[in-house]
C-alpha cells in the first residue's frame, strides 16, 4: 500500500500478566454517560434514563504502565478539568445486536481508566445544544492502566472502584451500582454500532467528580482489575 503521507501508528494499551511487550490495539473508545445514580443526580438528572453514548478518538488514550505514574498535560482552553474514574471493558470479539446474555463472550478483558473532562467547555456546549467533543475528546483525555484478561480479573457487583486525589478519596462506589450493567451496555451499544476487536468501553463514573489542577496526583483502583496513577503537569 502506497500511503501519500506517513501512516499514524495504531494507539495501544499495555497488557498485564502476559508477555512484557504485549499490547492491546485500540479501535474505538465508547463512553457511557451518567451510568451511576448518584453521579446522575450530581449532574442534575435522576432515575434510570435510557443509556446514551459518546466517543473519544482512539489516540486520546494515555497508556500508563503498571507501577508507574503517568503524566497528563493540563489541557488548553479550560479552567475546570474534572476527573471521572471508570471500569473499562476491552472488546475481543466484535458483533452487532449482541444480546446482554451473550456479552461476556465478546469481552477480552478489563482495565481502569479516567474519562477526563473539560467541564466548563462541556457545559457551554450543552447550553448551546452543541456536541460535547471539545469537552470530552481532547488529547490525553483517556488515561488508562494495563488491561487484564477476563480470566485474570474478578468483576462483580461488590467490586470496589475508588479514586483518590493527593491521597484523599474523591470517588468510591461498587460496580453493582451501575444503572446499566456491562451486558446491557454492550447490548445497547452494539445495536447502534457494530463493535470490533480493539474497542474500549468506559462504563460510567460514580459520584464525586471534581476539578483537578497542575501537580495533582490521581490514584485510582478497581479491586480485582488494577490500578492507575496520573499526575497533572503544565497548565
Amino acid at each position: 500500500m502506497n500511503y501519500v503521507i506517513p501512516a499514524v501508528p495504531t494507539p495501544v494499551v499495555p497488557v498485564a500478566g502476559g508477555a512484557p511487550d504485549a499490547v492491546f490495539p485500540v479501535h474505538r473508545i465508547y463512553c457511557v454517560g451518567r451510568n451511576y445514580v448518584e453521579h446522575a443526580i450530581e449532574m442534575g438528572f435522576t432515575g434510570r434514563e435510557p443509556p446514551f453514548f459518546f466517543l473519544k478518538p482512539a489516540d486520546a488514550v494515555l497508556p500508563v504502565a503498571e507501577g508507574t505514574v503517568g503524566e497528563m498535560r493540563y489541557p488548553s482552553l479550560t479552567k475546570s478539568l474534572h476527573h471521572e474514574v471508570e471500569l473499562v471493558v476491552a472488546i475481543g470479539k466484535g458483533g452487532r445486536n449482541i444480546a446482554a446474555a451473550d456479552a461476556q463472550s465478546h469481552i477480552w478483558g478489563y482495565g481502569i481508566g479516567l474519562d477526563m473532562t473539560r467541564r466548563d467547555l462541556q457545559g457551554e456546549a450543552k447550553k448551546l445544544g452543541r456536541p460535547w467533543d471539545i469537552g470530552k475528546g481532547f488529547d490525553q483525555s483517556a488515561p488508562i492502566g494495563p488491561l487484564r484478561k477476563t480470566a485474570d480479573c474478578r468483576v462483580g457487583p461488590d467490586t470496589k472502584i475508588v479514586l483518590e486525589v493527593n491521597g484523599k478519596v474523591r470517588q468510591s462506589s461498587e460496580i453493582g451500582k451501575l444503572i446499566w450493567n456491562i451486558g446491557e451496555i454492550i447490548e445497547h451499544l452494539s445495536a447502534a454500532w457494530e463493535l470490533a476487536p480493539g474497542d474500549l468501553i468506559f462504563t460510567g463514573t460514580p459520584e464525586g467528580v471534581a476539578a483537578v489542577g497542575p501537580n495533582d496526583t490521581l490514584s485510582g483502583r478497581i479491586d480485582g482489575v488494577g490500578s492507575l496513577q496520573v499526575r497533572i503537569v503544565g497548565g
